[in-house]
């Protein structure tokens, strides 16, 4: 369990410093677009993108 949990933690810095190196400038610009949301869509947005992570974890351990 552990294991699985630093992995899939390793993964998601690994690609989060991978958007911040190659593109900086375009989280700007996604930060910007984001502000424009209202919360509720956000809030939504956030829950079924965690949906789709338990679903893919699920899949995977399968």
């Amino acid at each position: 369990m552990m294991h699985d949990l630093l992995l899939g933690l390793g993964l998601v810095a690994i690609i989060e410093g991978l958007v911040v190196a190659l593109a900086p400038m375009r989280i700007q610009d996604i930060l910007e677009a984001l502000e424009k949301i209202p919360p509720e869509k956000r809030r939504t947005m956030g829950l079924v993108v965690v949906a789709l992570g338990v679903g893919l974890v699920w899949l995977a351990k399968q």
